[in-house]
């Protein structure tokens, strides 16, 4: 009983793994290369990249390491392990990704393929983590934190944050790229939803 108990856990953390690579390769290859802020922390990073002289990836670190800090002041210290494990192992993948891919640019020059391109493989690599009891914190704890304070549904809650991460690319880039964002943002929960029940994961 103790080795399947051991066996399964070795599976768990490759699979979230898995995950965790993939979100920060969708973010990275598809995302980053289009300047489009589908809402979400590394979106948010990507915005501030503008003003902060960080990589991307660090950006995203403090970012998420700033939301799990106020998210178990605020909420209590209720996301855990995985959610904390992945909420660095995508920066760090991220970082590693800089580091071997400098100066990356998109494989497809068009921002509206990049987009779809990427809301289709995060859509994959969330449903993975969902599928183990995990996801990448980030604007999920923003949400857990309005739904406790504002007493609003999860989901709204969520949409809500992720529109104003795409908002904020009006800050930087021109009005196609914000109406991308917006629109992938939005797309991109149906994307996930989508992945999430053809999968049956609950």
């Amino acid at each position: 009983m103790k080795k399947a108990k051991i066996i399964n856990s070795i599976k768990d953390f490759l699979i979230i793994t898995f995950g965790a690579v993939l979100a920060a390769a969708a973010i990275y290859f598809f995302m980053l290369p289009s300047h489009v802020a589908v809402g979400s922390a590394s979106a948010l990073a990507m915005v501030l990249g503008n003003f902060i002289p960080l990589p991307v990836s660090m950006i995203t670190l403090a970012i998420n390491v700033f939301l799990l800090i106020m998210g178990c002041i605020l909420i209590g210290p209720e996301f855990g392990a995985k959610t904390v494990y992945t909420s660095i192992m995508v920066p760090v993948s991220m970082g590693v990704f800089e580091i071997i891919f400098p100066n990356f640019q998109s494989l497809t020059q068009d921002p509206l393929i990049d987009v779809l391109c990427y809301i289709l493989v995060v859509g994959m690599a969330m449903a993975i983590l969902f599928s183990r009891n995990a996801s990448s914190g980030g604007l999920d704890i923003v949400a857990k934190i309005m739904n406790k304070y504002l007493k609003m549904d999860l989901g709204r809650a969520g949409a809500i944050a992720g529109i104003a991460v795409a908002l904020a690319a009006a800050f930087c880039y021109d009005t196609k790229t914000v109406v991308l964002s917006v629109l992938g943002t939005y797309f991109g929960g149906i994307i996930v939803d989508h992945f999430i029940f053809g999968l049956n994961i609950k």
